[in-house]
């Protein structure tokens, strides 16, 4: 199955965060990382009071569940120095999961696709470098429609 993650680093050395971070997924079994978008700088989103991120997406393939895929980003995070202290709080590495093919759940745990990412330009964005046709499995639109209608 496809799987877009989207990655994000606003403390310290930011891009060696998101380059680390995309080693330690190339390494998970049952994934492979088909292409990664170009690291773009982005403005907080939600929390505004603090350093801009450092943002991309990673697609890739995988046989993993989402719940499964889920636990090894939150271990790779944590490997990482993530420590979660407020929501939207700034983060060394920040990985969550987009989409996974046209998959939809929402439990405790894990809600797909991402319940935000039709209203963060920055994931619209590197949204539309890899896949702008797309459709969101709830909304029915390409990411390029809901790209031009956030605008």
């Amino acid at each position: 199955m496809y799987c877009y993650l989207g990655l994000g680093s606003n403390l310290g050395d930011k891009q060696n965060y998101i380059t680390e971070a995309i080693n330690h997924i190339s390494r998970l079994k049952d994934v492979e990382i088909k292409r990664t978008s170009s690291m773009i700088t982005t403005t907080p989103y939600g929390k505004t009071d603090q350093p801009d991120f450092l943002n991309c997406i990673v697609e890739l393939e995988t046989n993993l569940i989402p719940e499964d895929l889920l636990k090894k980003c939150l271990y790779i995070e944590n490997q990482l120095g993530r420590i979660r202290l407020e929501k939207w709080g700034s983060r060394t590495i920040d990985i969550d999961l987009l989409f996974l093919e046209d998959t939809i759940m929402n439990t405790e745990a894990l809600v797909l696709p991402h319940p935000e990412l039709h209203k963060r330009k920055f994931v619209l964005t590197s949204l539309m470098e890899l896949c702008p046709d797309f459709i969101h499995p709830i909304l029915h639109k390409t990411i390029k429609e809901i790209f031009v209608e956030l605008k």
